[in-house]
């Protein structure tokens, strides 16, 4: 069962999720991000000013993209998101998991894990 602040924490990412990561709108990134954002993707450079330089740049190479959301899960202070990216339509696209630390009614911390989808692979079992 979800305590009252991880209900908080998860309302908040999906939040951000909606209004940030599903349009890619940099615009909206000072509402959930904190001025003191660490970065650990490989992906994009440190801060929350290069996350929205980021934003902008993928953007504007795949505008018709789409993130359809999976799964979440939250743990006290962090939050988890599963879900599928399709960079382009027609694109099968690949997987990420997005983990989130929540501190003060704001995303402080960001982790991700990317893969690929094989749609030749040896499993018939879909990663998302």
């Amino acid at each position: 069962m979800r305590t009252e602040q991880e209900q908080k924490n998860l309302d908040l990412v999906l939040e951000m999720f909606e209004a940030v990561l599903r349009p890619l709108d940099a615009d909206a990134v000072d509402q959930y991000i904190s001025p003191d954002y660490i970065q650990h993707s490989a992906l994009a450079e440190p801060g929350r000013e290069a996350l929205k330089a980021y934003l902008r740049v993928i953007q504007k190479q795949h505008p018709n993209a789409t993130q359809d959301m999976k799964r979440c899960f939250v743990d006290g202070d962090h939050v988890i998101l599963h879900y599928h990216v399709k960079p382009d339509p027609g694109d099968v696209g690949f997987v990420v998991v997005d983990i989130f630390r929540v501190e003060d009614g704001m995303i402080v911390e960001h982790w991700d894990v990317l893969q690929d989808i094989v749609t030749d692979g040896p499993n018939p079992n879909p990663v998302c």
